[in-house]
């Protein structure tokens, strides 16, 4: 199984208990092929020092090494349009596209609303973890 995991669930996942960090427990245990683009991880690592909870500086270098070394790096050769309200999250749909990912796992309103693209199907971490069992 082949996952794009938003920025807001790495967060979450990392900061709270509850079903992001078991997407990221099941992550861990190799259940699913995380797989990123350097566009996402950007805006990852962005996120790990701009947060509002703070991050040591080990423990950013850490959750980065891991994704880097444990994610699939695709490089999206094709733009989109898909996202009106925020296109930004256009980026996550490009690298699934690229990436033949199944799931686009996120907490954000506005992939969600979506629901699927091309056979892609954009869930929340509680829908996606019942996969992971």
């Amino acid at each position: 199984m082949r996952v794009i995991l938003d920025t807001n669930v790495f967060l979450s996942g990392i900061h709270w208990a509850g079903a992001s960090s078991e997407v990221l427990r099941a992550w861990f245990l190799k259940k699913f092929t995380s797989v990123s683009s350097t566009e996402i991880n950007r805006e990852l690592f962005s996120q790990f020092r701009d947060f509002k909870i703070r991050m040591e500086t080990e423990e950013i270098h850490f959750w980065e090494s891991l994704i880097l070394e444990k994610s699939e790096l695709v490089v999206p050769n094709k733009k989109i349009d898909i996202v009106k309200d925020d296109p930004d999250d256009n980026k996550f749909i490009e690298a699934a596209l690229e990436g033949k990912a199944e799931y686009i796992v996120t907490q954000d309103n506005h992939l969600l609303k979506i629901k699927e693209f091309k056979g892609i199907k954009i869930i929340s971490p509680e829908e996606f973890i019942k996969f992971c069992s």
